[in-house]
Formats: structure tokens, C-alpha cells, sequence
């Protein structure tokens, strides 16, 4: 049965990354170069699959495909934001590519991508995803799967119960693979309170969310403390401390990455918001208007609402009563129009201008490396104006 694991998880790890034929070697990639950092970090999750192998494997052909179905969904795409945060600010805090303490300090970074899988599965669960970066949702999957092969009770309980335990599966093996990385003491010692809090915060954000919707909270500021706990704190803001943990940087540091990573993480999640109403499914990879037909209390729709119940009434009643409904292309177009018209985009977008430039002033001002300092820029822009 174990050898239904792909061949490829066998392969040693190398920091090296593999270029066509004929590149230009020149401009090869480093493990200072966050270009590198996609291909080193898939790298680490592979063969930390490999190291479960023999585990899942003596427990069967299900567990086996259910480990697979995580396998495939955390290796078949993404932009590895938060190991990229945390590998950058490592660096920026002194950290060194070349050192002998960068492997372990890549595989605790690379172990967010767990993390990160963990919320993405279950999340879609809560929210009644059917896709994922155009696929079907792991619980989605499973359900499918029990239908096709007629077995017994019900296919979508069945879909979802597998998709929690993958999930809980994924944040389990997140630990694993940070005890895995075999940080030096007095790293893992910084680096575990920092793991801990930003566990909390996203499923402590989760939680708020789902609170949120149940009550119909369409307050502005329930949206963005949401947002700040299920979003902006483990995308960037914990990311960075982490790095910056492993690299025993001084406080006013750590202090001025958590304010960059928090400004940066909420306009991410805003640029998101108005992704889940107007982004383009051949793009974002999930069906236009998805946020609306879930009845997401976003920021921009807690906006729209705000500025609707002042001047407009029936625009906040076609709002309240049509969110979260099985709602046609025609209905998401209306709403978006109507949207629009109240000025909720627009604010939404000064939003997210404000929160960068701040953001940025507060990176700016810190005492991070120079090249940290120019990446992180470029990825803190790359964030808040991204398409998907």
C-alpha cells in the first residue's frame, strides 16, 4: 500500500533548484532570494511526507487516500505567503542563508503551509466551498466519492467529517514538522510562544467569523477585528515574528514587524474581500460572487450596509435579505452594482491604501537588512494589489 505515495517523495532534499536547460546561471537563485524559496519550501513538505509514509501506510488504504488527498492539496499550488514572510524576516533579522541553522529554520517555515491547509479545508467547510483553486473542496471530494460508490447514510455529513479530520490532520503534523526541523534549544524555546498565540488567533478568528455571520453582526468594526485575527495575524503578522524569533531579534524589531505585518495582513484580506465579490473565477480559481451567495460579513459589505442604512433602505434591505442565498449571476451582478454605487468599493480601497502606506512607513523605519526590507516591500505591494 505504501507505495501509493509518489515516487518523487523519495528524493533528498537539496537547497539547490533546478534550472532549464541553458539558463543563466548568473542569475541562479540563492537561499536569499525568495524566488528560491517556493521550490525549497515544496521541497521540505515532500520529504516530510516521506517521513509519514511508513506510519499511514500500516494504517491502510483509507487513511492512505485521505493522507493523499492532503498531500495533493497542499503541494498543488499556492503562493507560500507565510513561509515567505517568516524565511524573510529571519533574514532580516540577521539570519544567515548559508548558515548551518538555515535548513531547520526553512522546515519551520515551511511547516505554515500545514498550518495554512488546515484553515483553507476546514474553512471551506464552514463556508460551504464546493472549489478550491479550481478543483473540488477536500470535503467536496470525499462526498463525491461516497456517492459514486453508493455506500451507506448520508455522502455530504460523510464529505465533511472527512474533511475535519484531514484537517485537524494537517495542524497536527504542522507541530510535527517544526519538532521534525530540529531547532537548536534556545530557538525552539522563542519560536514555540509565537506557534502557540498564532494557532490560537486563527482559530480563535474562525471562530469570530462564524459568530459574526450567526448573528448578522454588520458592524465595520467586527468585520475588520475578524479580519485581524483570522487573516492578518498568521498570513504576515506571526510569520514575521517567527522569523524574526528564530533569529533572536531585539524587541523594537519584532515590535515593527508585527505593526508592517498587521497593516499589510488586513489590507491582504481587504484586497480579498473585494476579490470574493468581483474577482474572476478563471483567475481566483472559486465561482464569481461566492462571498455573497455564503453571506460573508465582509468589511466592504458591513461598509455598504453602513452607508445603505443612511441613505438608502431599500438598498440595505436588497442587501440583508439576498446574502446568503442561492443567488443567480443576475442577482450577484445587481448587488455588485449596488454595492458600487453606495461607495463601499471605493472605501474599501482607500482602505487598503492606507493600511500599506502605514505598513510600509513602519518597515521603512525599522532596523531590518536592506535587501529584507526590499522584499518585504515587494511582497507587501504583491499582497494588497494581487488578482487571485
Amino acid at each position: 500500500m505504501r507505495q501509493r505515495f509518489p515516487a518523487v517523495l523519495s528524493r533528498p532534499f537539496t537547497w539547490e533548484v533546478s534550472l532549464p536547460a541553458g539558463a543563466d546561471t548568473s542569475t541562479r537563485p540563492t537561499p536569499a532570494d525568495t524566488t528560491w524559496l517556493v521550490g525549497a519550501v515544496e521541497e521540505a513538505l515532500r520529504r516530510f511526507f516521506a517521513t509519514r509514509r511508513e506510519t499511514v501506510g500500516n494504517m491502510g488504504p483509507v487513511v492512505i487516500e485521505a493522507i493523499e488527498a492532503l498531500q495533493n492539496f497542499v503541494l498543488r499550488g499556492g503562493k507560500r505567503t507565510r513561509p515567505a514572510f517568516a524565511w524573510t524576516g529571519w533574514l532580516g533579522a540577521g539570519g544567515d542563508p548559508d548558515g548551518p541553522h538555515a535548513p531547520a529554520v526553512l522546515r519551520a517555515c515551511a511547516a505554515l503551509e500545514l498550518v495554512q491547509a488546515c484553515a483553507l479545508i476546514h474553512d471551506d467547510i464552514i463556508d460551504s466551498s464546493r472549489t478550491r483553486r479550481g478543483f473540488p473542496t477536500v470535503h467536496v471530494a470525499f462526498e463525491d466519492q461516497h456517492r459514486s460508490r453508493e455506500w451507506g447514510g448520508d455522502a455530504g455529513h460523510f464529505g465533511a467529517s472527512v474533511g475535519i479530520l484531514i484537517g485537524d490532520m494537517a495542524l497536527a503534523w504542522a507541530d510535527d514538522m517544526v519538532a521534525g526541523a530540529r531547532l537548536d534549544p534556545a530557538a525552539r524555546a522563542r519560536f514555540t510562544p509565537v506557534w502557540a498565540a498564532m494557532r490560537t488567533e486563527v482559530l480563535g478568528g474562525q471562530l469570530l467569523d462564524i459568530h459574526g455571520e450567526a448573528e448578522a453582526d454588520d458592524s465595520v468594526e467586527s468585520a475588520m477585528r475578524i479580519n485581524r485575527y483570522k487573516t492578518a495575524a498568521y498570513t504576515i503578522e506571526r510569520p514575521l515574528h517567527l522569523g524574526a524569533s528564530l533569529a533572536d531579534a531585539d524587541p523594537a524589531l519584532i515590535t515593527a514587524y508585527r505593526e508592517f505585518g498587521t497593516d499589510i495582513g488586513l489590507a491582504f484580506q481587504l484586497r480579498d474581500d473585494l476579490l470574493g465579490v468581483f474577482g474572476d473565477p478563471a483567475v481566483t480559481g472559486k465561482p464569481s460572487g461566492d462571498d455573497l451567495r455564503e453571506g460573508k460579513r465582509t468589511v466592504l459589505i458591513a461598509e455598504a450596509l453602513r452607508r445603505a442604512d443612511a441613505v438608502d433602505p431599500a438598498a440595505a434591505t436588497l442587501i440583508r435579505t439576498r446574502i446568503g442565498t442561492d443567488l443567480s449571476p443576475d442577482d450577484v451582478t445587481r448587488l455588485r452594482e449596488v454595492i458600487t454605487g453606495l461607495g463601499a468599493v471605493d472605501d474599501v480601497e482607500r482602505r487598503i491604501a492606507d493600511l500599506t502606506d502605514r505598513g510600509l512607513a513602519a518597515l521603512a523605519a525599522c532596523s531590518a537588512t536592506p535587501g529584507a526590507k526590499a522584499r518585504l516591500e515587494a511582497m507587501a505591494v504583491a499582497a494588497t494589489k494581487r488578482v487571485s
